[in-house]
């Protein structure tokens, strides 16, 4: 019996020193924004009195709300396309068999072998022939297309995993394939769809290494960029204010993981263990 207290101690030891470490620089952040002062050294884990400047001075000194509206509509668009993209193709492979199946298979998984930023000079140079370099939606489609082998091959494991007896039965009743996808298949992936869309949206909402490649002009710039530049090129002089815009940029995701949390926990373990 004792034994079992000292152990039960030292698990809730552990889980508190790792609840601390996660909540701590959480914390650090919003009190920073609060601080009074610009640079990192006026911050106090304790200030004597907190302060909105740094979030007014956000929205009417600087283009914060260009940066926000340009990531929230990469972030927003990629979702949605990336999504459509991901599903279809993950029934299809699911579904059908067809000449190089395998090998389209095959192809994705060894995809996800390389970090996306191997390819940034093919990616630069194919977008500056379209014509698409410093554009949002040529950083849509970058992140879109990116998005299907890891995508597809999940969503492949939860369709597997769904009973074929569902899709016979409607063929049956006269269903076409879009009939059955549509009516059957979407509403029972909807866990794993909404795993798929907020992976998307959470992607592109705050990566660097691409924007800052593929956008140059002030109006096409990020919040990852902008907040970057804030603290980088002024000697660290804004750090309050970068925590104020840091403090702002998490809140979509914040909400967006407190609502769908249940999906996205039920779509991960479903795809990770199905097919």
């Amino acid at each position: 019996m004792k034994k079992k207290k000292w152990t039960n101690l030292f698990i809730y030891l552990f889980l508190g020193l790792i609840a601390i470490s996660v909540l701590y620089p959480v914390y650090w952040i919003i009190i920073g924004s609060l601080n009074p002062g610009n640079s990192l050294f006026s911050t106090k884990l304790f200030p004597d009195r907190l302060t909105l400047e740094h979030f007014r001075y956000l929205f009417a000194e600087t283009d914060y709300v260009i940066w926000y509206k340009n990531t929230l509509m990469i972030a927003f668009f990629n979702m949605v396309i990336s999504t459509v993209l991901v599903v279809t193709a993950a029934y299809a492979f699911s579904r059908f068999r067809f000449p190089g199946r395998q090998q389209g298979l095959m192809a994705m998984l060894i995809l996800q072998m390389f970090p996306g930023f191997m390819g940034m000079i093919a990616v630069y140079i194919l977008l500056l022939q379209l014509g698409l370099l410093d554009n949002l939606w040529g950083m849509i489609l970058v992140y879109a297309g990116g998005s299907i082998p890891f995508g597809a091959w999940l969503v492949k494991g939860y369709f597997d995993g769904l009973p074929k007896g569902l899709e016979e039965a409607a063929k049956l009743d006269g269903a076409s394939h879009l009939q059955i996808f549509w009516k059957i298949m979407l509403p029972l992936s909807k866990p794993i769809m909404v795993f798929i869309a907020i992976s998307n949206f959470i992607g592109p909402w705050m990566d660097f290494i691409f924007a800052r490649l593929l956008l140059r002009s002030d109006e096409n710039k990020t919040l990852a960029i902008g907040l970057y530049e804030m603290v980088t090129g002024r000697g660290n002089s804004e750090f309050t204010t970068f925590a104020a815009g840091a403090v702002l940029v998490a809140i979509p995701i914040t909400l967006l993981f407190l609502l769908s949390q249940r999906f996205m926990e039920d779509g991960l373990r479903a795809g990770a263990t199905k097919g």
